[in-house]
């Protein structure tokens, strides 16, 4: 007796891995944000979910670019400007803000991947299409909530697709952020130090 050939359509193959891993019951931790191999770059964790960045416009990162170098150019001893580093806000919550401005004795070398909340004084983030709801709600909640004392919402705007600033600072007695002022064109203030951004000179970038 010889046995029937098996057809190619009843052989089963292996389904592939998954790509990524299961996430716990309890969610991803801090930790867990830092260690799981293959993550894309500029992965946040919020609220014990892992959220990936999508490709960005090239106005994000000329905003970036100009805010840094405007940050920079009259920063005071006691902070430092860092752009794109995760925020270690709780064991569920790394947001990663666009800019932070943060003490400078919080700096601990070249290796550094992440900052302490307890040592953000500003955080940025530059509002794009695919994290708009957390840029501009979501972030900025856990941000309030965690202590950071300042925070800009930066969008795309006008005919000339230029940069308008939106300020923000903590209430002590709120907890929550009330709006200080909105900025086109020309950025100047005095908190958290002496800030002057031509918000124009993103057309030379």
């Amino acid at each position: 007796m010889t046995a029937e050939p098996v057809s190619e359509s009843a052989v089963q193959e292996p389904e592939p891995p998954s790509r990524w891993p299961v996430p716990p019951v309890e969610g991803w931790s801090v930790e867990d944000l830092f260690t799981l191999p293959d993550l894309p770059p500029h992965t946040e964790l919020l609220d014990g979910s892992l959220v990936f960045v999508s490709p960005q416009r090239r106005f994000h990162s000329l905003a970036i670019d100009l805010l840094v170098n405007g940050l920079r150019g009259s920063l005071v001893p006691e902070f430092r400007v860092q752009r794109e580093m995760t925020v270690v806000i709780d064991k569920r919550n790394g947001p990663e803000p666009d800019i932070s401005l943060v003490r400078a004795d919080a700096i601990d070398g070249m290796d550094q991947t992440h900052f302490q909340v307890k040592d953000v004084v500003l955080a940025i983030e530059v509002v794009s299409p695919d994290s708009e709801a957390r840029d501009r709600d979501t972030k900025p909640r856990k941000y309030a909530a965690a202590g950071i004392r300042h925070f800009w919402l930066v969008q795309m705007s006008g005919e000339h697709n230029r940069p308008v600033v939106q300020v923000y600072e903590r209430g002590d007695v709120t907890g929550t952020y009330a709006l200080t002022g909105i900025h086109h064109d020309h950025l100047k203030i005095s908190v958290p130090y002496d800030i002057d951004i031509d918000l124009t000179a993103i057309d030379n970038l």
